[in-house]
């Protein structure tokens, strides 16, 4: 029985008990059999969750770009690798066959060769969603250096924090990127970024728009004229599997963003194991993930994990409602896509469209879809079944984390019955745990609790780069010698897994993490500001929004309060971007704290919410009687 490809139910139990059982000779089979390696590992498993200290296939010698591209050629070379489609339907898509993008990835790997960069060297890259983004992260790869991608919406302060923590010597970016009806000026953000960064020696820059942008001399390169001077040629760097492969950062509840760092080895195999299993993809498939590599979605699953497995991977620069809300169906009438990945944000947004949208394009191609981000609800997950699979197409629900470096909880297509809004059952390889406030794990069915995976899987990342203490205190110190998701979940009766949201300062916002300090951070630099709150409510779009609690300066402020609350997004925007803006504002006298001076978001989640007719017993709050006065000023609309 091969452990690769789970095609049915019985066979997932048959495998899951096998993985558990035997977890290292489990995933040995799956490394051996299925990849390339230069040489083969001295031992397939250490760990210690109390250092914590996780290796994979230590020892084993390999190159992602080898597994990726290269051992595709003879069999694959002339087979679409990345289909790219364009921001506006009018400019034609682009098919990069196997063996150009071998050749794409060899040039660019040359360039950042002759341009200083080596192995163990940390390149930023600043790219809209066009086809030189996935060519600069497998050219990193090609040659060791470790790959720092920053989503292309983050503000020049956010991309300079990340510059900074992980000391890059390059940024790759573009003069602009297309967005919808927008173009974004993305090498003026790097200029500004980059006058709070002393590091970088080198900025490649990709010609998109054609808009002028000023070139630091000495500093900036135009990428294109360095390109058509290389060789296609380049000899990969041997890696370690336990060599890093790339740093991404991640929102936590401190107001430093976390780099979270993952190898070489571990991150192959389980990307794309996963994305085989999860997608039930086949050789002649088109597969869309909607997502931007900037996210840990794209990096999993739509570079590696597809190109791992000699996929036809899409990528789209656009979004859904531009030039209308058809867009996405378009795409997949054109290119005939097979299975799409998208996130319930994205599904909400478009069931509140008219059908029509849907309706007038031909979706016959269509055999997975999938949901990332944050659970479904069930109400987006039925409009989905019914207007986009037609009531033919199983949805695989996925959970995961940038730390987890790959889909840990989901149903596989065509194996796993699905219910709406659970994540259902592990994958192989997967033990999750749910524990109790004591630190006991609770056993049996129909319980609920803190979810920790209580063994080690290949793809989690090893470390925070730069602050291994903060990945020991974040991940192993809640409970002992368990991996702490930060999430809640339930069990059902059968076993099927439902994640009932963050237990942390982390509000997942449109699918993406958002840590509250560094919002909160943002907005205490407002000269009117003394303090502030954020908490996530409920939206019917995004899943949650944001809601800010605010204290000013002076309680008599006179200035125009719309105007404030504006000039306190622009604050955040600058800050960190306009994903993390506040939905809504409310100018508050006091925070409920504990004594000890702990605000008790509890209570704030609470009234953000409306449900604030159960807000528990307050009494031991230091200032019991600021709750009424913000419940009487909370915002209904």
């Amino acid at each position: 029985m091969s452990n690769y490809h789970i095609k049915n139910l019985e066979e997932y139990y048959q495998i899951y008990r096998k993985s558990v059982r035997d977890p290292e000779n489990f995933w040995s089979e799956i490394a051996e059999e299925h990849f390339t390696w230069r040489k083969k590992w001295d031992r397939v498993l250490e760990w210690d969750f109390k250092k914590p200290e996780v290796k994979w296939f230590a020892g084993g010698k390999l190159n992602i770009t080898e597994n990726c591209i290269d051992r595709h050629l003879l069999t694959k070379g002339d087979k679409t690798a990345i289909l790219w489609e364009p921001n506006s339907p009018d400019e034609p898509a682009v098919k990069i066959s196997y063996k150009e993008l071998h050749e794409r990835v060899g040039r660019f790997a040359n360039v950042l060769r002759e341009q200083g960069i080596a192995k163990g060297d940390r390149v930023c890259i600043y790219l809209p969603m066009i086809p030189e983004l996935a060519i600069a992260v497998l050219a990193c790869a090609r040659i060791g250096a470790i790959h720092s991608v920053v989503f292309a919406g983050f503000s020049s302060t956010a991309l300079a924090t990340r510059i900074n923590d992980s000391d890059c010597k390059m940024v790759i970016t573009a003069d602009g990127g297309f967005r919808g009806a927008k173009t974004i000026g993305l090498k003026a953000i790097v200029d500004e970024g980059l006058t709070q960064c002393d590091g970088v020696e080198k900025v490649l820059v990709v010609k998109r728009t054609g808009e002028d942008v000023h070139m630091h001399k000495g500093r900036d390169l135009w990428l294109q004229p360095l390109l058509d001077e290389a060789y296609s040629r380049c000899d990969p760097e041997v890696m370690d599997a336990e060599d890093p492969l790339f740093i991404l950062y991640t929102s936590g509840s401190t107001g430093k963003p976390k780099g979270m760092m993952h190898t070489c080895g571990g991150y192959m195999v389980y990307s794309a194991y996963t994305f085989k299993n999860i997608f039930q993809y086949k050789d002649d498939d088109v597969y869309w993930c909607t997502a931007d590599i900037g996210w840990i979605t794209g990096h999993s699953y739509i570079v590696y994990g597809p190109l791992a497995n000699g996929a036809t991977t899409l990528m789209f620069e656009g979004v859904p409602s531009h030039p209308d809300y058809g867009r996405f169906w378009e795409i997949v009438e054109k290119h005939k896509v097979n299975q799409f990945y998208t996130a319930p944000t994205a599904i909400r947004a478009l069931a509140k469209e008219k059908l029509d949208y849907v309706d007038r394009y031909d979706l016959s191609s269509l055999k997975v879809l999938g949901t990332v981000g944050e659970p479904i609800n069930e109400e987006a997950w039925h409009w989905y079944n019914d207007n986009v699979g037609n009531n033919k197409c199983p949805i695989t629900d996925t959970w995961w984390q940038t730390e987890t470096g790959g889909i840990m909880i989901a149903p596989i297509p065509y194996a796993t019955p699905t219910i709406p809004t659970y994540a259902t059952l592990p994958l192989p390889g997967v033990q999750p745990a749910l524990m109790d406030e004591k630190g006991e794990e609770i056993n049996g069915n129909l319980v609920s609790g803190r979810l920790c995976i209580k063994f080690p899987w290949p793809g989690m990342a090893r470390t925070i780069w730069g602050d291994h203490e903060r990945y020991r205190t974040t991940y192993f110190s809640g409970f002992e010698n368990m991996y702490f998701t930060g999430d809640g979940a339930l069990r059902d009766a059968v076993g099927y897994y439902r994640i009932t949201g963050r237990v942390d300062d982390v509000v997942i916002v449109s699918g993406h993490n958002l840590g509250t300090a560094p919002i909160e951070d943002a907005i205490n630099e407002h000269p009117a500001v003394a303090e502030s709150a954020i908490v996530g409510f409920p939206h019917p779009v995004k899943g949650n929004a944001l809601y800010g609690f605010v204290i000013l300066k002076e309680v008599g402020e006179s200035r125009d309060r719309t105007n404030l609350s504006k000039e306190i997004n622009q604050q955040i925007t600058e800050h960190i971007g306009p994903i993390a803006k506040l939905d809504k504002v409310q100018f508050v006298p006091g925070l409920p704290k504990t004594r000890s001076g702990k605000i008790m978001r509890r209570i704030l989640r609470k009234i953000a919410s409306g449900d604030d007719s159960s807000l528990g017993d307050i009494s031991t709050l230091l200032n019991p009687e600021v709750v009424e006065a913000i419940k009487e000023g909370v915002i209904k609309t």
